[in-house]
């Protein structure tokens, strides 16, 4: 565990000071009627159309949604996968309440005959059915004598009677949507009526950015004639410097050289017995376990290790050691390390390949073999006839016709030590040289072997020590992020960037940040750094260092951002590029006016392209990109034809209308009518969902309480 966290466990002084502080903090808490962030207290985690989420019932199923999901999500992820499970239960809750949809028991029985739940053997009969009056008898019984069981079972039930009435909503709505033949009919233009056109593209990169004023005015009149495309939620900007709890040059150094003190043998006085005694080291213990017990991150591994199982960054040095031979100290991640020949196995690990020749009645055999043992030795001997001729790539022969699983990598089996294959083929493998190809019989079936490739295996015995930050690297981390936070705390607001400037701290600003994020770029999940940033006593310039796992962080709230409208200056990054393009738009209209395709192609420097088989439903146009106005426009046209100058997503277009292909005729469009019906159905859980969430009065509470 690193020093640091040592630090904050064990003393004693400051878990009193902290304890203080907070006990100072909760009854002023108390007093005041203040919940820790600042807001007031409340039971309330949200409110959808003026119905409560109480936090009472929302915190048991958080818990219970902790448990079914463990470690997969942190807090926070879990906090907002309850909250909009809840508030969608309750938007369509407050609909089935509206429209007087409800579930029967008996309709519960029928809806649970479709579901995982029917194949419990607790419901099901001595056939193994779902069985009804089963079902029934067993809920009974579990209320009598098994009540933990049958309270499990009663929040199972809400769940299943929830989907019940999703179902039913849901269905009558999809009962509704459908699409007429005509709708069939006019997709399948949309998708088959084509054109071939030919086109000029002035490019509205062909005028620099730079040469386009954009006033603050212009910014401001965009976003207020489309207020409804530029809103933005709470949010806030902060910058921070972190001081990373991580191990000095004097650290590492440090630990090398008390790894290659263990390395030999010291003297130690025995003053008991008025001697001196001799301390064997690494290099020539007797005991290597006991002194790795002792002196070692790592303890001793007996196994065989071949070369890539071995710290890439000294397996070439390790692996050329005799036995007794040691390598380091070497830099391993966050290690020093000193590595000991203890043994070494000649060919200790063998990579081959192989064909297998299955038969019904093998081991593991596939269902669909049907060949007898006879008959697949037979084709087994014409396979290794065939792998021995000079000409034949084994790897092919084994994937057309090998039965085992390694086929698709033609028969690859990777590197493999002594007693780990069936004996039979082990002892080819081990007592056969490299590019040996021979035939055997096992359990599970015939084996054509083709040994590709051995490798010595090395029992190593490793000492390791971890580098990790001193009491004196701790100590300066923490000196060094205190007066930094002093010196911008005394500063103006606006000197935070200067002052790291001058001892060389990095400051890394994180923008937009919402009120339930958690992930902090460069800081990784703290909520707590989020929590303060919404506090409504936190004010724009404000600091604070933040105690974290790893080190400090010293924050600064920069700016606060309002629910509504976005402001000119929050929305000109937006912007700014939509009305570039329509100033470049309107000057390349204006100096082409009236010109032919071949002078407007001419004064801009561009040629006249062609696109073939252009459809709307698609409409792409070959290296220019999505263009729908365009091609829009180009369907509109009588062949021959050309348009004037139009506003594409990428240039300025002219069209000419070669011709226009109209999809065959078809006696009828049900397939279409019943394919867009399909899919209209197949949004309607979404949509309706969608719909009833952005029209509802949705009051979100959950930063009050995490």
């Amino acid at each position: 565990m690193a020093i640091l966290e040592n630090i904050r466990k064990r003393t004693t002084v400051l878990i009193l000071i902290i304890g203080l502080a907070l006990f100072a903090f909760v009854i002023s808490g108390i007093f005041t009627g203040s919940d820790f962030s600042g807001g007031k207290i409340s039971s309330i985690v949200a409110e959808v159309n003026g119905e409560a989420i109480g936090r009472e019932d929302f915190t048991r199923k958080l818990e219970l949604a902790q448990q079914q999901f463990g470690q997969n999500f942190s807090a926070t992820q879990l906090v907002n996968r309850v909250y909009d499970q809840e508030v969608r239960n309750t938007l369509l809750n407050q609909e089935f309440e509206r429209l007087g949809i409800d579930v029967e028991s008996d309709q519960i029985v029928d809806f649970i005959k479709n579901t995982g739940y029917a194949q419990d053997p607790s419901f099901q009969n001595e056939n193994g059915v779902f069985d009804a009056e089963v079902f029934k008898t067993t809920i009974a019984d579990w209320r009598e004598t098994q009540p933990l069981l049958y309270d499990n079972w009663l929040t199972i039930e809400k769940s299943i009677i929830q989907s019940a009435k999703e179902q039913i909503y849901f269905n009558l709505i999809k009962s509704g949507v459908g699409a007429t033949l005509a709708e069939g009919e006019f997709d399948y233009q949309l998708a088959n009526d084509k054109v071939d056109l030919a086109y000029v593209r002035v490019p509205y990169t062909s005028i620099a950015d730079s040469s386009i004023q954009v006033s603050k005015s212009e910014i401001a009149d965009y976003v207020k004639q489309h207020q409804n495309e530029y809103k933005q939620e709470k949010a806030r900007d902060i910058r921070f410097v972190f001081f990373e709890e991580k191990p000095s040059t004097a650290d590492e150094t440090a630990v090398k050289e008390a790894v290659t003190a263990l390395m030999g043998d010291t003297v130690e006085f025995n003053e008991a017995a008025n001697t001196t005694d001799t301390i064997a080291g690494f290099k020539t213990t007797k005991d290597m376990a006991a002194f790795l017990d002792r002196n070692s991150d790592e303890k001793l591994d007996t196994i065989y290790k071949a070369k890539r199982d071995l710290p890439a960054v000294a397996a070439d040095q390790i692996m050329a050691l005799a036995v007794g031979e040691t390598y380091g100290p070497y830099k391993d991640g966050s290690s020093y390390k000193v590595t000991k020949m203890m043994d070494r196995k000649s060919n200790g690990t063998v990579k081959a390949s192989h064909i297998l020749i299955a038969y019904e009645g093998a081991t593991r055999a596939n269902s669909s073999i049907k060949r007898t043992k006879e008959e697949a030795e037979v084709e087994a001997k014409r396979l290794l006839t065939e792998a021995k001729k000079a000409d034949t790539e084994f790897s092919v022969l084994a994937r057309d016709n090998s039965d085992g699983p390694s086929a698709p990598r033609g028969g690859d089996l990777g590197y493999f030590q002594e007693g780990v294959m069936a004996d039979e083929f082990n002892d080819f493998c081990f007592n056969n040289p490299v590019d040996a190809i021979g035939l055997v019989e096992t359990e599970f079936g015939f084996h054509i072997i083709k040994v590709d490739d051995k490798q010595d295996v090395v029992q190593v015995a490793t000492l390791a020590r971890e580098v990790e930050p001193s009491e004196e690297t701790v100590n300066t981390l923490f000196t060094d992020a205190t007066q930094f936070e002093m010196k911008v705390s005394d500063a103006d607001a606006n000197a935070f960037d200067d002052i790291a400037k001058e001892s060389d701290y990095t400051v890394r600003p994180v923008n937009k940040i919402a009120e339930m994020d958690e992930n902090l770029p460069g800081l990784s999940a703290q909520r707590n750094i989020v929590q303060w940033a919404f506090n409504e006593e936190t004010s724009v310039g404000d600091i604070k260092r933040f105690d974290l796992a790893s080190g400090y962080a010293v924050v600064q709230l920069t700016k606060k951002y309002k629910e509504g409208p976005m402001s000119a200056e929050d929305a000109s990054a937006l912007v700014l590029p939509k009305i570039r393009k329509e100033k470049k738009a309107a000057q390349i209209i204006a100096n082409n006016k009236g010109k032919t395709m071949d002078a407007f192609a001419k004064d801009n420097n561009v040629t006249v392209s062609t696109a073939s088989a252009v459809t709307i439903k698609s409409p792409t146009i070959p290296g220019a990109g999505r263009e729908p106005y365009v091609v829009g426009k180009a369907f509109s046209l009588a062949e021959g034809a050309t348009s004037g100058l139009l506003e594409g997503e990428s240039g300025v277009y002219m069209v000419k209308l070669n011709k226009k292909n109209q999809g065959v005729k078809l006696p009828n469009f049900s397939t279409f009518a019943q394919t867009l019906s399909t899919q209209n159905q197949n949004s309607v859980n979404s949509g309706v969902y969608n719909a009833l969430k952005e029209g509802a009065e949705i009051e979100d509470n959950r930063a009050t309480f995490y």
